[in-house]
């Protein structure tokens, strides 16, 4: 039984099932994908009405945070919105996949969170696309922890920074993705201050909820002292291996914990998805036709269309 994307009402990207027809198991993977690919390719993904900025976060390393940052801001550059990935790992491994220079020497966000200086002196365009731009991290940035502790308001710097960033703009960013360190400093408590919802990656393996509840718990002191906006909204399981009985088992009790934040699209383990950043590009380009660039499409695009759905209920509460 394969997973299948097709286009559901108002020419959304939604998941469905498909029965194997009596063909070899790869010829119904082929099958299954040629028929997601076109789901993908006859959608029209919506843009949302004001900036939607997310950190994506989990204090667990190697749980596809980076990746994952920088493959759904393709996906969604590639779809027509504009993108600005900010890099606030001090490995900088998100402007390296962007193809963007990160030198110790060059101005990054190192010095906007330190010395405010505007965002606009530091943002670069990818080589990835040109509706993507990257804040680059520098190695400077790992000494920031330290300095931020004695400077005025140091939770709230990377926020006042983007939001003036924006409000500048002619045309701001439809996205801003926050690729966060694997830790809960002042670094990523800058990212939950500046950003507006929360994307956990959380990867389909033993051990995979260890220390959730204790980022859960940061994120709830962070709503309630310092950004009452800040929602956990999406939650999106990587690194799913279907031939094992433990992966399975661990994204049913991800959906059983969360059932409305978690994405129906899984991403699979693949070796394309990890060769892909020492090549200074996404898998998307790297290898558009692979298994995982066709996952982090549907990723990008259900939620472009959740954002969407849940905008028109906040209206109608309102």
């Amino acid at each position: 039984m394969n997973h299948a994307v097709a286009a559901g009402p108002h020419g959304s990207v939604s998941r469905e099932t498909s029965e194997s027809h009596g063909g070899t198991p790869l010829a119904d993977q082929l099958a299954d994908e040629t028929r997601r690919r076109l789901a993908l390719d006859q959608a029209v993904l919506p843009l949302p009405e004001a900036t939607r900025v997310f950190t994506i976060s989990n204090q667990k390393g190697g749980v596809g945070k980076t990746t994952s940052a920088v493959n759904l801001a393709a996906a969604l550059a590639r779809a027509g919105a504009r993108v600005l990935v900010v890099d606030l790992d001090p490995q900088g491994n998100a402007s390296t996949a962007l193809g963007v220079d990160h030198r110790s020497e060059l101005q990054s966000v190192y010095e906007v969170l330190v010395s405010d200086l505007p965002i606009a002196d530091v943002v670069q365009p990818s080589t990835e696309h040109e509706n993507l731009d990257c804040v680059p991290a520098t190695i400077h940035l790992a000494g920031a922890e330290i300095e931020l502790v004695s400077l005025v308001a140091r939770e709230q710097r990377l926020r006042r920074a983007l939001d003036a960033h924006l409000a500048a703009m002619e045309h701001p960013y439809d996205y801003v993705f926050i690729d966060c360190p694997p830790s809960l400093g002042l670094l990523t408590i800058n990212a939950f201050v500046a950003a507006r919802e929360v994307l956990i990656p959380i990867q389909c393996e033993y051990y995979a909820l260890e220390g959730l509840s204790q980022l859960l718990s940061n994120i709830e002191l962070i709503e309630r002292h310092l950004n009452p906006e800040l929602r956990l909204t999406t939650i999106l399981l990587t690194m799913y291996d279907s031939r094992t009985n433990l992966a399975q088992q661990v994204a049913q009790e991800v959906r059983d914990h969360f059932p409305t934040q978690t994405l129906d699209t899984i991403i699979p383990r693949s070796v394309r998805v990890s060769e892909a950043p020492s090549y200074g590009q996404s898998v998307i380009s790297y290898d558009f036709a692979s298994t995982g660039s066709l996952s982090y499409r549907e990723a990008a695009a259900e939620i472009a269309w959740r954002g969407t759905r849940n905008a028109s209920e906040q209206k109608e509460s309102d």
